[in-house]
């Protein structure tokens, strides 16, 4: 199940289907569909102030994720773990990236997906690795939702 919880303010509305798709077309890919995932869209407050306290980063982000890697007692089904969204940066770097903000939303569910993956960019070869998968996943919603319209 991918839980969509959305704690900006003022509400913002944002396309939770796209998002979804998003996310379980980024763990079909792995053959992750069975996980339990929560994604979280609030403000850059909020994503500074947890930057702040797990990463020791005194600066706002665009996306978290946060493994939490174990199975729920309660529903028998692995709980990967919480991905969060500064819904302000993704209205900021839709523009530049030539997003719709749901685009941009989906782009960075996906991304925040593959880190609760495993994938991180931390040197250019795993990037390139974490940049073309997000990319072809990326295409996929695109296409799918684009036909949709």
């Amino acid at each position: 199940m991918i839980d969509i919880q959305n704690k900006t303010q003022p509400v913002q509305e944002f396309n939770r289907e796209m998002i979804k798709f998003a996310i379980a077309t980024a763990l079909a890919k792995f053959d992750k569909q069975d996980v339990d995932l929560t994604l979280l869209l609030t403000n850059n407050a909020e994503l500074l102030r947890l930057n702040r306290v797990f990463r020791g980063i005194d600066d706002s982000t665009d996306v978290l994720s946060f493994n939490q890697d174990f199975l729920n007692p309660e529903t028998g089904r692995f709980y990967l773990g919480d991905i969060i969204i500064s819904f302000d940066r993704a209205v900021q770097q839709a523009g530049v990236n030539n997003h719709l903000i749901d685009e941009e939303c989906a782009f960075l569910a996906i991304h925040g997906t593959l880190h609760l993956l495993g994938f991180v960019h931390d040197n250019p070869e795993s990037k390139t690795e974490m940049w073309r998968i997000q990319d072809a996943v990326f295409a996929i919603v695109k296409k799918n939702f684009k036909e949709k319209r």
